[in-house]
């Protein structure tokens, strides 16, 4: 049974970090390309960024760039977060998922989803 499981999604002020962790079961991790997508309330739900399944390349949203850092383990099964220097427009729930080898980071490409952790900045 395919499961990828969020973690670390809470309440932090402005400026603030989180760390968020994902954690995956049921599939061969170390083959799939792994990503973070974000919805806020009333909004589309929006790429964040990833990192690749071979070189663990990463590439990030222009809005988070430089704040946010992607990473992965694959011993653990698992994948990261860290955000750093949030804001309010951070806010939104977090998805980790995942799709196999490469081919691009659209939300359609995706294969796999978790439920998501629901992330709040306040001003």
């Amino acid at each position: 049974q395919v499961q990828l499981v969020e973690s670390g999604g809470g309440l932090v002020q402005a400026g603030g970090s989180l760390r968020l962790s994902c954690a995956a079961s049921g599939f061969t991790f170390r083959t799939y390309s792994m990503a973070w997508f974000r919805q806020a309330p009333g909004k589309e739900r929006e790429f964040v960024g990833g990192v690749s399944w071979l070189l663990s390349n990463t590439v990030y949203a222009d809005s988070v760039k430089g704040r946010f850092t992607i990473s992965r383990d694959n011993a653990k099964n698992t994948m990261t977060l860290q955000m750093n220097s949030l804001k309010p427009e951070d806010t939104a729930v977090y998805y980790c998922a995942g799709r196999e080898y490469t081919g691009g980071w659209s939300a359609s490409a995706m294969k796999y989803w978790g439920e998501g952790t629901l992330v709040t900045v306040s001003a």
